[in-house]
């Protein structure tokens, strides 16, 4: 008999889901400062200073919401929208510390 031990999964808010949760975001490309933070309608408005040009902009945008959401660029993916204004992206963390962050960036509904 062997004495190997399979290794167990990291547990815990930071181990990353199966299915990571889902943003929908509004890109405004070309601002004069990159900032993430605010509302259009229900998703997450991402102002970024790259234009939309050779997806310079998606790229900003994925690069933004690793940083807002804390984590690094490569646990941020894009799932659709890779053309357009209006995209969803996945990020890599606890579904509860995604809404916590989400609702802290969305800001207030308006009535």
């Amino acid at each position: 008999m062997s004495s190997r031990r399979t290794p167990t999964p990291a547990s815990g808010p930071t181990s990353a889901p199966a299915n990571p949760p889902r943003v929908a975001v509004r890109v405004r490309p070309g601002a004069s400062r990159t900032r993430v933070g605010g509302r259009y309608g229900d998703a997450l408005v991402v102002a970024v200073s790259a234009r939309a040009v050779d997806g310079a902009a998606t790229e900003a945008v994925l690069v933004a919401v690793g940083e807002a959401f804390g984590v690094r660029r490569r646990d941020v993916e894009l799932v659709s929208g890779a053309a357009a204004r209006d995209k969803v992206v996945s990020v890599e963390l606890a579904p509860d510390l995604v809404a916590r962050r989400l609702a802290e960036l969305l800001g207030p509904a308006s009535a």
